[in-house]
């Protein structure tokens, strides 16, 4: 049985995770894919670095074009991040006629349409599991398990970093500020925790699965982008007395043919299952037309989980290599883009309002929301015990995002509002 040949790029954590079950399960995977699979060549940074696991030294390149034009190589794995500095190194492979699998959820949220019209055009896959949720199997989900459905909404928890930080708030009552530093210390945020705290890696993984979800060709722009930076423990606190959790979701829905995108910390009613999801774990929700509520949930990131998904793409690519048959699953988006309006898109509300604590406020606020055509589901007044005034827990019924801003920003001009102190979404 000739070995099928793989080209590694990057042997970092997930990486090093490839190599071991690679290595390690070497039977189990040679039975399934009637080959062995033999890493011919790595790209690392630095040849000499130690590591958690022994590569014999010879198969180690500073070099990636080394690994991209080696002539025995039939399937490149990309492991090593980057955007600007990778997309060469694919699109190259394709042009030579290697099969991809990347774990590089950046460079397919910014270029997946280009590089899978370059697979196409020279009949190889591109497959990229890995990219989004870990060792969850969403994409293969929404690509053949869902394909003979019409997916009209998907949330999910697809950033560990944020969830482990709320989860962490909601159970200690700790500051954000507090868990992130905690959560700095432990590894599971960077020293530079923008990209997950400010929802832009929620973002890049959300333009995928919305990709994949409504066969449109959505970018990292279409997708409207909150962090968590600005929630307090006052703000879970308030949350959980009116019995939500607060997640950072990603939102992607659709009506017909339009839809919208989000990523916003969202209070999610206890009961929801998303909302049980705690810590470092991820969870992709999906409604279909057909099937209903579906809900897939498990480890976001670390070695082996993405690892998993990385090698179970290696398993589909092989498998079709064997059966002659490369290229054929890619699904280009085709349908043309329509994104909602923010007056077709809505949702319920919550709204902390802090006031000047006399009588005929809550009648004009009241009055005001009427005035835009949001409608109230419960109004809470308590006296705020550090500030003179009076705090107003708001939760609306499902309002359109233009109504809800006209409120805003006629409340910014209202003297008895003090201050708007949170505004989130409200789900489940």
């Amino acid at each position: 049985m000739k070995a099928i040949k793989v080209g590694l790029l990057g042997l970092g954590t997930v990486g090093t995770g490839v190599v071991r079950i690679v290595e390690g399960h070497q039977e189990d995977l040679s039975s399934q894919v009637g080959s062995p699979i033999v890493i011919e060549k790595i790209a690392v940074k630095n040849i000499s670095k130690s590591r958690s696991i022994n590569v014999d030294k010879d198969k180690l390149t500073q070099d990636p074009w080394e690994v991209i034009r080696h002539p025995d190589i039939d399937v490149i794995v990309e492991v090593m991040g980057g955007v600007e500095e990778t997309k060469p190194y694919l699109l190259e492979a394709l042009e030579r006629g290697k099969h991809i699998i990347t774990a590089n959820k950046d460079l397919m949220a910014l270029y997946g349409s280009e590089i899978l019209a370059k697979a196409l055009e020279h009949q190889c896959d591109v497959f990229y599991e890995a990219s989004v949720a870990g060792g969850i199997p969403i994409i293969r989900t929404l690509i053949e398990g869902f394909s003979s459905d019409r997916i009209m909404k998907i949330v999910g928890i697809v950033n560990g970093t944020t969830n482990y930080i709320l989860t962490k708030m909601s159970q200690e009552g700790a500051s954000y500020e507090d868990v992130l530093a905690e959560a700095q210390q432990l590894g599971y945020a960077e020293a530079d925790p923008t990209s997950d705290v400010e929802g832009l890696d929620a973002a890049r993984k959300m333009a995928i699965l919305g990709t994949l979800g409504f066969r449109s060709n959505v970018e990292l722009r279409d997708v409207s982008v909150r962090g968590i930076s600005s929630v307090s423990k006052e703000d879970i606190a308030y949350a959980k007395q009116l019995g939500y959790e607060m997640k950072l979701l990603g939102i992607a829905e659709r009506d017909g043919e339009e839809f919208s995108i989000s990523v916003q910390p969202t209070m999610v009613k206890s009961s929801h299952p998303i909302a049980s999801v705690n810590g470092v774990y991820n969870a992709v929700y999906v409604y279909g037309e057909a099937v209903g509520e579906t809900m897939f949930y498990g480890a976001g990131a670390g070695e082996l989980p993405t690892a998993t998904s990385v090698v179970a793409d290696l398993v589909a690519v092989i498998k079709n290599m064997k059966l002659g048959v490369n290229g054929v699953k890619a699904i280009a988006p085709y349908k043309p883009k329509k994104l909602k309006s923010d007056e077709q898109i809505f949702y319920k509300n919550f709204l902390l309002l802090q006031v000047d604590d006399k009588a005929g406020v809550l009648a004009r606020i009241t009055q005001i929301f009427a005035e835009y055509d949001v409608s109230l589901d419960s109004v809470i007044q308590t006296p705020n015990e550090q500030q003179p005034g009076a705090e107003i827990m708001i939760v609306t019924h499902s309002a359109s995002k233009a109504s809800l801003n006209k409120v805003i920003n006629y409340f910014e001009s209202l003297d008895v509002i003090r201050r708007i102190k949170s505004i989130y979404r409200v789900e489940g």
